[in-house]
């Protein structure tokens, strides 16, 4: 950048949750009310939902076209869960930062440990639902799972909110509103942190 001109580095805001406590939804309605802030899609193999859009939501994909970006290097990171394969392609952070946009990627536990290995000055926010009965409760309102995949999923998140102190932020999604208003707290103060700042042209005297 020119003189005069403040730089600073982009950010990556990984944000994991248990199913059904809403982090998807909190960083697309993020990502639409916070300038310069993007939500990137991951690939999964798992059907689309009724309500889902190819490229918006997901990319969805088949196992083999899956497996063939794993094999090429071409993912950040991936893991199974829920019986079906996520990842983050390298190509869809890169376009992003390049653009200079900062990127809120929301993925499980085990992809964030991936994650902070690659970024570790990235941003770290875990969701919880107000109690496991809220959880359980939206989850049964997408009418999308068995009542078996419902307990499992239910098993799933106790065994995730192990890790939320493995995060530097959480945020509890009681109201959803409040739950944005956070997250946009949270990314406009990390915006502001000095290690993420260039003000090396205040140092030239202009």
């Amino acid at each position: 950048m020119g003189k005069g001109i403040i730089s600073r580095e982009r950010l990556l805001v990984v944000v994991s949750a248990p199913s059904g406590a809403g982090k998807t939804s909190l960083c697309e309605r993020t990502a639409a009310e916070l300038p310069d802030l993007v939500h990137a899609v991951s690939f999964t193999t798992r059907p689309p939902r009724p309500h889902e859009r190819d490229g918006r939501d997901y990319y969805f994909v088949d196992q083999q076209t899956f497996q063939r970006m794993i094999d090429k290097g071409e993912f950040f990171e991936w893991a199974e869960v829920h019986g079906h394969l996520y990842g983050t392609a390298r190509s869809e952070l890169e376009k992003h930062l390049a653009e200079g946009k900062d990127v809120a990627l929301d993925i499980d536990t085990q992809g964030a440990k991936q994650m902070k290995r690659i970024f570790p000055q990235g941003v770290f926010i875990f969701i919880v639902p107000p109690s496991l009965k809220m959880l359980e409760e939206r989850l049964r309102r997408r009418k999308t799972d068995s009542e078996a995949e419902i307990r499992r999923r239910l098993k799933k998140a106790l065994e995730e909110i192990r890790y939320y102190k493995e995060y530097q932020y959480v945020i509890v999604n009681d109201t959803f509103k409040r739950a944005v208003s956070e997250m946009k707290a949270i990314i406009t103060a990390e915006r502001c942190k000095s290690f993420r700042m260039d003000l090396s042209f205040l140092r030239e005297g202009s």
